[in-house]
């Protein structure tokens, strides 16, 4: 059997609709013998009665409940296919991958600020460690933590240089004040994991030979540091930017005025090919303007 016109299938679900051939006609935009003509032939082609017919109203036949289900899904999904293939999409989609701490310790807070300067670009936000291979994902940039960049056919921008610096609740510091990098010892230090070795690049760099730089609760990335330093588990050991906010707002304090430098950075880095699509370009320049530099690219950076 030949599938039905598309019209007559329109037809008939609008009279089922509405329950009368005259308003199935009014919001078809059709005479009603127009109307009564296309469910006459539907019903032909189909060789079963799909109302009955009353002075007023018309009323679904079995054969018509049975077949008004499937009619009204298979319109629905030509309205949608419909739409989909002829809309024009009014929103670019950026797909950024950020290393965990950065993800959840500085960019969330601020991503509805990029989002309300730049309303026509959706951002989609997933926290990973892996570097992205850009020729096998869809991410579009990626922001990672690591000394250099040494990924071919990709840009990268040295966002933010680590500088080591300890965070502590102020309702701990009340209880047990430190004075010396040597006090310490007198509390717990919360460690991340990838980072183990911090707390003893600082102590030693602080002249501190008391305290036990292994000891203390230990957790996967910074963002769960933090977390256990504002409720007050212990003194935490961070990147000084990825804690600005808690640090203006009084909810940590940096116990100490000695921040560390490292050799790690966070780099902006996203496909060579890809340097002049607005997307990009309007996220790196507003990622810079929040940082207060100029995105300078990794062979513009003194090695020194």
């Amino acid at each position: 059997m030949h599938l039905p016109p598309i019209n007559a299938l329109r037809t008939f679900e609008a009279a089922a609709r509405h329950g009368s051939f005259k308003k199935a006609a009014e919001a078809l935009n059709m005479t009603p013998s127009a109307v009564s003509h296309q469910i006459k032939s539907l019903e032909d082609l189909l060789g079963v009665p799909l109302f009955r017919r009353a002075t007023r109203k018309v009323h679904l036949t079995d054969q018509g409940r049975t077949y008004l289900p499937a009619v009204r899904e298979a319109l629905d999904l030509l309205r949608d296919a419909t739409e989909r293939i002829t809309a024009k999409p009014d929103k670019a989609v950026l797909n950024i991958s950020a290393a965990p701490s950065f993800a959840v310790g500085w960019l969330m807070p601020r991503l509805s600020a990029f989002q309300v300067a730049h309303p026509e670009i959706e951002t989609r936000l997933s926290a990973q460690i892996e570097m992205v291979d850009f020729t096998d994902s869809d991410i579009d940039l990626a922001i990672r933590h690591t000394a250099r960049i040494d990924t071919p056919g990709v840009t990268a921008h040295r966002l933010m240089q680590e500088e080591l610096i300890p965070v502590a609740s102020p309702q701990l510091l009340e209880k047990q004040p430190l004075k010396t990098p040597n006090d310490l010892a007198k509390v717990q230090l919360v460690h991340a994991v990838p980072r183990m070795g911090r707390w003893r690049s600082w102590l030693r760099a602080m002249g501190a030979d008391k305290v036990d730089a292994e000891s203390g609760p230990k957790f996967d990335h910074d963002a769960m540091a933090v977390q256990a330093a504002l409720s007050g588990m212990g003194v935490a050991i961070v990147n000084r930017g990825l804690v600005e906010n808690q640090l203006a707002d009084g909810t940590l304090v940096a116990p100490f005025p000695h921040d560390l430098h490292s050799d790690l950075a966070f780099w902006l880095v996203y496909p060579k090919h890809r340097g002049d699509d607005p997307a990009i370009i309007a996220f790196r320049d507003w990622l810079f303007e929040q940082v207060g530099q100029s995105p300078q690219s990794q062979t513009d950076i003194p090695s020194g």
